[in-house]
C-alpha cells in the first residue's frame, strides 16, 4: 500500500520498498519516476535496490493532476502505438511541473525518507528516469549537505539553453553522478551530454557521463516498447556500484561481461568506453 505525503499543494502519494534481507537501519534512496507514473515497473526497480540493502521512496511527483491511480497508464505500452497514446496523456503532466514547483515539492520527498522506520541517519541517494532525471539532480543541487549519489537513466533535458537547466546549479552539489544515456535520445542530444560533462568537471565533481549504445529513450522500461534488457541491466550494475560505494563505503565491483558498450561524449564527439570525469 502506499503511503501519504505532506506535499507543498495538496497530499501525495508514494511507494516505499524495503530490503528482503536486510536488517536495518538502512540508507534511504529517492526513485523519481518517469512520465508515466507510479505503476508496478516502478514498484519492481524499487524492490531491486532495495533488495541491495536501502529503503527506497518513489513519491508520486504529479499529486497535483491526481493520484497514482488515475494517473496510470489505461493502454498497453509494450508496443510503440500504445506507448504513444499514453504519451499523450502523460507528457503534458511533464511541462505543467515547472521547476518551482517540483522544487517546493523536492523539500517534502526529502523529509518524508528521512522521517520512514528503518532508514539510517546520514546521507541518502537519488536516481531518477526519463524526466525524472532532472528531479534527481535538482534535489542533488538543492541538498547538498544531505544527497551523496545521484543517478540519471536515459534524462532529457539535463542541460539545455534554459535559465533554469539542471546542470546550471550543478556547482552547488557534493554528490558522485551516474548518468546512463539513451542512444540518439533527442531530449539529450551529444552536445546536450557534452555540456553536461563540461558543467560536472567544472564543478570539480566525480561522475560518469555515457551513452549507452543502442539503448532507446526510456530502455529501463520493461512495460513499455522500449525496453532493452542489456542496457537495464547496465543500468542497474552502474547504479548498484554507485550506491555502495557512496552511501556504505564499499568498494566497486568489476564489470559483468556481456553488457552493453558503453560511449562517452566529449564536446559533441563519441569515443569508446571511458569513465567521464571519473
Amino acid at each position: 500500500m502506499p503511503i501519504e505525503i505532506p506535499a507543498a499543494e495538496g497530499t501525495a502519494e508514494a511507494l516505499v520498498a524495503r530490503s528482503s534481507t536486510a536488517i536495518g537501519p538502512l540508507p534511504g534512496v529517492i526513485l523519481y519516476m518517469d512520465a508515466f507514473g507510479l505503476r508496478p515497473r516502478i514498484q519492481e526497480m524499487a524492490q531491486r535496490i532495495a533488495d541491495w540493502g536501502y529503503v527506497v521512496l518513489a513519491p508520486n511527483v504529479f499529486y497535483r493532476e491526481g493520484s497514482m491511480a488515475e494517473i496510470a497508464p489505461a493502454v498497453d505500452m509494450t508496443d510503440q502505438e500504445g506507448r504513444e497514446a499514453a504519451g499523450k496523456a502523460a507528457f503534458p503532466r511533464v511541462g505543467r511541473l515547472t521547476p518551482e514547483k517540483a522544487l517546493q515539492d523536492i523539500n517534502a520527498w526529502v523529509s518524508a525518507l528521512a522521517g520512514l522506520d528503518g532508514v539510517a541517519p546520514g546521507p541518502i541517494g537519488t536516481t531518477g528516469y526519463c524526466m525524472g532525471a532532472r528531479l534527481a539532480v535538482r534535489t542533488t543541487t538543492s541538498h547538498p549537505d544531505v544527497v551523496a549519489a545521484c543517478g540519471g537513466f536515459h534524462g532529457g533535458g539535463l542541460a539545455t539553453d534554459g535559465r533554469d537547466s539542471p546542470h546550471l546549479k550543478l556547482g552547488d552539489a557534493r554528490a558522485r553522478f551516474v548518468f546512463g544515456h539513451a542512444d540518439h535520445d533527442p531530449s539529450m542530444a551529444p552536445d546536450a551530454v557534452a555540456r553536461l560533462g563540461e558543467a560536472l568537471k567544472a564543478a570539480g565533481l566525480k561522475a560518469s557521463n555515457e551513452i549507452y549504445a543502442g539503448a532507446p529513450h526510456g530502455y529501463t522500461m520493461a512495460d513499455t516498447s522500449a525496453f532493452n534488457p542489456a542496457a537495464t541491466e547496465q543500468h542497474f550494475q552502474e547504479l548498484q556500484a554507485l550506491l555502495d560505494t557512496t552511501l556504505k563505503g564499499l568498494p566497486r565491483s568489476p564489470p559483468e561481461a556481456g553488457l552493453p558498450r558503453r560511449i562517452s561524449c566529449r564536446s559533441g564527439h563519441r569515443h569508446g568506453s571511458q569513465q567521464g570525469n571519473e
